[in-house]
């Protein structure tokens, strides 16, 4: 089983208008509320391409409660833990320029972490736990180092997507894949990326430090993909960004739901691409029927 965990998922209110002028009264053109949360988008994803996988994390208040009908709705296999306090609201504006404005979350007590603790007893060796987002402000910064080491004493396999510090740590616990962009590999290493030769220097040395599988997204230039063996660049594909912030999600459960199933790193890494490109010209997660199209149109070449 896949396992996603989402520590602070949301509700996304997006709206739309031709213009935002700060500090006046504007008017949208239209609204839409999604399911959010980096794990969760995973999950979404990875129910796109038939790929059973169950969703943790915590909700609660009213805005948890509607976040979980939602998913329930897309018939996803979720097992959240409820908390005391509210599940956030991030509000999205795409007028000119696209803006976000994410909330803190709500407050973790040590019994509601200490529940959800229990759910990594149930794990073995056969499982994949896919840790996606930064840790919510009033929960301990150790927390990722907590579940790495509940993942490891059950023998199953993690992938991370974080950044800073928390993913410097776990790549000494050789996960199966990690996804920084370019901007978190040049921080990750205080380091400038700007030429393909510092990309591929500083991408393979998340190899050399732990990782088993690497990619790095370069949003219209493409991607990269470092392994054990060999480098691959996965050529841009044009087409109008519509969502950007389920793209990187995309990739990762593409790439990590097809190699679970075939262990095959080029078709994993062509589907990943499908998956994040597809979402990225999406107004939500990308549909199957999306991928299968983007997918015709992925080049792969070794570098």
């Amino acid at each position: 089983m896949i396992y996603t965990v989402t520590l602070n998922p949301s509700l996304d209110f997006i709206t739309r208008l031709e213009t935002l002028t700060l500090g006046e009264t504007n008017r949208a053109d239209s609204e839409t509320i999604f399911p959010g949360g980096k794990g969760i988008n995973v999950s979404r994803l990875l129910g796109q391409l038939a790929i059973d996988n169950t969703a943790w994390g915590f909700l609660g208040g009213f805005t948890g409660q509607h976040l979980q009908n939602t998913l329930r709705d897309t018939h996803l296999t979720q097992d959240f833990t409820q908390i005391a306090g509210s599940t956030r609201i991030n509000l999205k504006i795409k007028a000119t320029n696209e803006t976000e404005i994410n909330a803190t979350g709500p407050a973790i007590t040590a019994q509601e972490l200490a529940i959800f603790f229990q759910k990594f007893d149930c794990l073995t060796h056969d499982d994949v736990v896919v840790l996606s987002g930064s840790v919510p402000k009033r929960l301990d910064s150790h927390v990722y180092q907590q579940m790495l080491h509940k993942i490891q004493l059950c023998g199953a396999r993690f992938v991370i997507d974080t950044t800073g510090q928390q993913l410097k740590t776990a790549l000494a616990d050789r996960p199966l894949l990690v996804k920084p962009n370019r901007r978190e590999l040049a921080q990750l290493y205080d380091t400038d990326l700007a030429t393909q030769a510092d990309l591929l220097r500083w991408g393979r040395q998340l190899i050399v430090d732990g990782a088993q599988h690497a990619i790095v997204s370069l949003a219209g230039e493409g991607a990269l993909l470092f392994t054990q063996q060999t480098q691959y660049f996965a050529k841009p594909i044009k087409g109008q960004v519509q969502n950007s912030a389920g793209a990187g999600d995309s990739m990762i459960a593409g790439f990590i739901g097809t190699w679970l199933q075939s262990e095959d790193v080029l078709e994993s890494f062509k589907i990943a691409v499908a998956s994040g490109t597809a979402t990225a010209f999406s107004n939500d997660i990308a549909t199957k029927q999306k991928i299968e199209e983007i997918y015709q149109q992925v080049i792969i070449t070794t570098i």
